[in-house]
């Protein structure tokens, strides 16, 4: 039997997918979280075979939790369940550390079999979201636009995608403040990016963190 614990901020669905795995014999659900705190203690406390995780939630957000729960207990599986497909949300869950990402338009056997897999150890993608990811890493071969950056910049951007502030990076590098912001700028325009979380999406995208 597969223990399961829910976590996902709109109760219709805790209700919904728990009722259709009450009638399945191998997945059991022990657990329903609403947000990602409680998901994170639920978790440590009842460690559960599988996680199925919502992204956007109040308290703190799957992401978060995932790096949680993660950090905590390194041996933990986490199936991302969502709505969004967008980078903001992809990327950084599967950085976190997540099993797999499931959109919430798969029907109940597919997440139920995307469960099992999950808890076999394979790591399980939607296909719209391997495509989506398929697409980018073409698209990023092609352009390269990181090839632009000088060494100063791609140190600036690893420090960036650390969480630094532009004061703490100052601090780390000893340059002014002003000097930083320039680079974060040119940063910024070089990848065609709009503002620093999406350039930490781009570092990871292309492995510039390894």
């Amino acid at each position: 039997m597969i223990k399961l614990l829910i976590v996902d901020d709109h109760e219709m669905v805790r209700l919904g997918l728990t009722s259709y795995f009450s009638i399945l014999k191998d997945i059991e659900v022990i657990g329903e979280a609403e947000n990602g705190a409680d998901g994170v203690k639920m978790a440590l406390n009842m460690n559960p075979d599988v996680i199925l995780m919502d992204l956007v939630m109040d308290v703190m957000d799957g992401i978060e939790a995932t790096k949680v729960i993660l950090n905590e207990w390194p041996e933990a599986k986490i199936l991302i369940l969502t709505s969004f497909i967008d980078d903001e949300k992809v990327y950084p869950a599967l950085e976190a550390g997540a099993s797999g990402y499931l959109l919430k338009t798969s029907s109940a056997s597919d997440i139920a079999e995307a469960i099992r897999r999950t808890y076999s150890g394979e790591e399980i993608i939607e296909e719209e979201v391997s495509i989506k990811i398929k697409e980018d890493e073409l698209n990023g071969d092609r352009r390269k636009l990181h090839e632009n950056l000088t060494n100063r910049e791609l140190e600036v951007l690893h420090l960036i995608a650390d969480g630094l502030s532009n004061q703490e990076i100052a601090d780390a590098l000893f340059i002014t403040l002003k000097t930083v912001k320039t680079h974060v700028s040119n940063i910024l325009s070089k990848l065609e990016v709009s503002d620093r979380t999406q350039a930490t999406i781009y570092a990871f995208k292309h492995n510039l963190m390894d």
